[in-house]
């Protein structure tokens, strides 16, 4: 493995239709937000996207690479099966992390609905999943998704693809799920929408760890104004979260480093 300090991937923008080329700037900046909002970690968890122009093939980070790192030219691109379609020339001898191939497979596999998929290890997220009553619906944000959240219990790291079965069945329709002393998991029909959610339910999860080390009685809210609440954030009750929000967030990314365009 190279032990070189300069990560930069030649262009393959003249090689790759303008629909991945747009996918792949999205996915870097996505990495981007992901650290800049502090829920990476490391090169320890991944996010992927569908690829435009055939749903059996997914874009997925390099095994090796920090998050701050990603460029639209840094990704593979994968079939279903996990073979490698098109990878970086100069690659660094960084390869396709497992565990990353196992979880998102299986969903784009079930769900052709999805077109991007996001999993975190936060400490927030981390420390939630490993508590029995899961997300609880303490706040407004959590209200976006307490009733459609999915779960998955752990059985060891998901790197054995006779795993994929289970986690998509798990994950059902509902696009957030908490893989149970694990982390967190989050799909959508865009890169924008994934990121959000995460975004979301992260937040839902800070807020709920902070409340509850507060070692004061909490002020539950009554069941019918949970499933009123909880109504309003339905699918289709709002617009979808995400979309407004996304060129902002690019041109913040461009203020503090246009490289994930590259």
């Amino acid at each position: 493995m190279s032990s070189t300090y300069d990560l930069k991937f030649p262009s393959i923008r003249s090689s790759v239709s303008e629909a991945e080329w747009e996918a792949r700037v999205n996915l870097a900046a996505c990495f981007r937000l992901t650290d800049h909002y502090g829920m990476s970690d490391m090169i320890y968890t991944h996010i992927t996207a569908r690829a435009p122009d055939n749903p059996n093939h997914f874009l997925l980070n390099l095994h090796g690479l920090l998050f701050e790192e990603m460029t639209a030219s840094s990704f593979m691109r994968v079939d279903l099966d996990g073979n490698i379609l098109i990878k970086p020339e100069l690659d660094h001898g960084y390869g396709l992390h497992m565990a990353a191939f196992v979880i998102h497979s299986a969903i784009y596999r079930a769900r052709p609905d999805v077109m991007a998929i996001m999993h975190t290890h936060t400490i927030a997220g981390m420390a939630v999943s490993s508590l029995k009553c899961g997300l609880l619906p303490l706040t407004q944000t959590s209200h976006r998704f307490y009733p459609r959240v999915a779960y998955h219990d752990f059985t060891g790291p998901e790197r054995d693809p006779a795993e994929r079965e289970k986690l998509a069945a798990h994950l059902g329709k509902s696009d957030i799920m908490i893989l149970r002393n694990h982390g967190l998991l989050t799909v959508g029909p865009s890169i924008p929408e994934t990121f959000n959610r995460m975004y979301g339910l992260e937040r839902s999860c800070q807020a709920q760890l902070a409340a509850l080390a507060c070692n004061t009685e909490l002020n539950t809210l009554a069941a019918a104004v949970v499933e009123k609440s909880t109504a309003m954030y339905a699918p289709g009750a709002v617009r979808p979260y995400g979309l407004l929000e996304w060129p902002a967030l690019l041109r913040l990314l461009d203020r503090k480093d246009p490289s994930y365009r590259d």
